[in-house]
């Protein structure tokens, strides 16, 4: 599966744009659309083109792909879309030992969903933006539509 618009929307605004590089809450260099990595430098600057390309490709290969690869259930495009979301924020180690994919892995989709609003910290400190993302994403999860996958 791959992302939506929306879903692809939703993420950009959650995780803002910033052209140059800063310390996020969690300590990690960050530039662009929540881009981390060993190629962000302080003081770095990019430009919104450059971002983009950071965004597509760490949309890809640090959240879809493990989405794709440790969901075993059939999900729905707002299910999967909030899945991206959180792995893309956290990290597919988050998704990997998290409670909400082992339950969504044996079927509990309510369960799963309610496990969204437990990751709310950032540097040991709960923070109003994850609150109110997390709540979305469950939102987004439990959004009734058609089964793509």
């Amino acid at each position: 599966m791959k992302t939506s618009e929306a879903g692809k929307i939703f993420i950009k605004e959650k995780e803002g744009l910033r052209l140059e590089a800063y310390r996020c809450s969690a300590g990690a260099l960050t530039i662009g659309y929540g881009h981390t990595g060993s190629d962000i430098v302080p003081g770095m600057r990019i430009t919104p083109e450059q971002a983009e390309v950071y965004f597509l490709k760490d949309l890809e290969n640090k959240a879809e792909r493990y989405v794709n690869r440790y969901v075993k259930v059939k999900l729905t495009q707002g299910q999967f879309d909030a899945l991206v979301s959180f792995t893309f924020n956290l990290g597919a180690g988050n998704l990997l030992k998290s409670t909400l994919l082992k339950l969504l892995n044996t079927g509990d989709y309510a369960g799963a969903a309610e496990q969204f609003e437990r990751w709310t910290k950032s540097g040991g400190k709960i923070t109003p933006g994850l609150v109110k993302r997390r709540r979305e994403e469950k939102e987004m999860f439990l959004m009734p539509e058609k089964v793509l996958r």
